[in-house]
């Protein structure tokens, strides 16, 4: 199951979200409807954020 939304101010990195995404698609089958698409619509979100962070911080790590 994915972990509960991040507190004000704690920021996740893009992999943590994006395990909780994986996790939430895998959950309800791959079909996103009413709170489980808002909530796949807030990590999408929230990856986004993450991604524009570590890239600005240089943390990105180039995938194989």
């Amino acid at each position: 199951m994915s972990s509960p939304p991040p507190l004000p101010g704690a920021a996740r990195s893009a992999a943590a979200v994006n395990e909780d995404i994986r996790a939430l698609v895998t959950a309800c089958g791959g079909w996103l409807y009413g709170e489980t698409r808002q909530r796949y619509e807030l990590l999408r979100d929230e990856w986004t954020v993450a991604v524009a962070r570590e890239r600005a911080l240089g943390d990105v790590v180039t995938a194989a």
